[in-house]
């Protein structure tokens, strides 16, 4: 990898902005317009923000921690950099394309490359009836809402709504409820990831639910379609022996 292709982006934080400033002097920085590849410097957050951000650049990109989490990043060294970067491996990641209809007719597209949620903006749960490829699969749940995780994002929001961890490469999204009330024993399901999946909010006005994919929230939606969109590819990049489909395998068997 040239040197004068390699682009450094760095989150807000102290540590972050130290590591961009030294790695630069260290190694030189080219402009996104020009670069080879990103070189992402901070936690999980970040890396999504760079993503989307350069989604149609399509640049593979490279990231160390220096945030909290780091599910998504390598170890961060300043040495060798090149090396790892020509050793990494790359994953290939197709996002989500959420297309959202709110109440006053309006639609809204966005990506996520984690997961497409829909949350109950009031005090009154919400109401959802859930179609897959067109056809109804459950004609009402009861919930605080609902999610779409691709395998990238299974071990973020996904997970923590206690929905399944997905290896790499499995074809698979987990449509996984929030806090479901009824049914009470629906625990979710796993789906083709050429699937459509349909949303219809029941009762909107008394039972208002916003959707969001990754950090972009659309409110007071009336319906919402997700799918996977194969004509946009990300890539990141890893280093063999923390590569993505590792550490996802590794998480299952945490105590």
């Amino acid at each position: 990898m040239a040197l004068d292709k390699i682009c450094f982006l760095a989150a807000d934080g102290e540590a972050a902005q130290t590591a961009l400033n030294r790695l630069r002097h260290r190694y030189g920085h080219a402009p996104a317009e020009r670069a080879e590849v990103i070189v992402a410097l901070g936690g999980d957050g970040f890396m999504l923000e760079t993503l989307h951000r350069h989604i149609e650049r399509r640049l593979p990109i490279y990231g160390m921690n220096r945030g909290t989490v780091g599910f998504l990043m390598n170890v961060y060294r300043e040495e060798d950099l090149p090396a790892r970067l020509a050793d990494a491996q790359a994953v290939r990641l197709h996002p989500l394309r959420m297309t959202a209809r709110t109440l006053d007719g309006a639609t809204h597209e966005a990506l996520a490359i984690n997961e497409v949620s829909l949350l109950r903006e009031s005090r009154q749960a919400a109401k959802i009836r859930i179609r897959i490829d067109g056809k109804v699969r459950l004609e009402e749940l009861v919930c605080d809402g609902i999610l779409v995780a691709t395998p990238a994002g299974s071990t973020a929001y996904n997970l923590s709504a206690h929905g399944p961890i997905l290896p790499m490469g499995s074809n698979i999204l987990a449509l996984t409820p929030i806090s479901a009330f009824r049914p009470r024993r629906w625990r979710g399901a796993l789906l083709s990831h050429t699937a459509r999946v349909n949303f219809e909010i029941l009762e909107s006005d008394k039972r208002p639910v916003s959707a969001v994919a990754d950090y972009t929230e659309v409110r007071d939606v009336a319906a919402v379609e997700v799918r996977e969109d194969r004509d946009i590819g990300l890539t990141l990049l890893f280093d063999p022996e923390h590569n993505l489909e590792e550490r996802i395998i590794a998480e299952q068997f945490l105590p």
